[in-house]
């Protein structure tokens, strides 16, 4: 079976999580499957090849799990992109819109150099607010964001839109 098969066949929905109406995409049981895991960082890790990739960012809270396991496994530097005010240090920050509401990212102002090339992982890409607030970010840091790669997209969503030029890899597309 494809990683996509193995993939799909794998996470499980969660009718009326976290409210009625929404089925949520559950990829702990993916966690819990030590080779699909590897499989994916595998993946992750395969489609940077060639790029000149020197860092690795995560998206609070689930991209820290893909995206630190692809770092270590590259044997590049992890970046944390955190919710506002859970960064000890001096930091820049972007604002975005939710469905209801605004919320904000974070970045240590010193986690990347003008012109670092840096890839983006998180586990969902859904309206795309959260990863283009991410790009947009690094990129007023000065890094090049090369990539972003995400476990799984919902497409009927069209998050991939709001990402721009930057291009995309999605294990599983909904």
């Amino acid at each position: 079976m494809d990683l996509t098969a193995q993939l799909r066949s794998t996470i499980r929905d969660i009718p009326d999580f976290p409210k009625p109406g929404i089925v949520f995409k559950d990829i702990t049981p993916v966690l819990a499957d030590g080779r699909l895991f590897r499989s994916v960082t595998d993946r992750f890790a395969a489609e940077l090849e060639g790029l000149g990739v020197t860092k690795i960012v995560g998206i609070d809270a689930r991209g820290f799990i893909f995206a630190g396991a692809v770092a270590s496994q590259l044997g590049l530097g992890f970046i944390p992109i955190r919710k506002k005010g859970k960064l000890p240090w001096t930091t820049r920050s972007t604002a975005y819109k939710l469905e209801y509401g605004e919320s904000v990212v974070e970045v240590h102002v010193d986690a990347v150099e003008k012109g670092e090339k840096v890839a983006l992982i998180d586990d969902v890409l859904a309206t795309g607010g959260t990863a283009a607030a991410a790009v947009h970010l690094l990129e007023e840091c000065g890094a090049v964001v090369v990539r972003a790669e995400f476990l799984m997209e919902l497409g009927f969503l069209s998050g991939r839109e709001k990402l721009g030029a930057t291009p995309v890899v999605s294990l599983v597309i909904y």
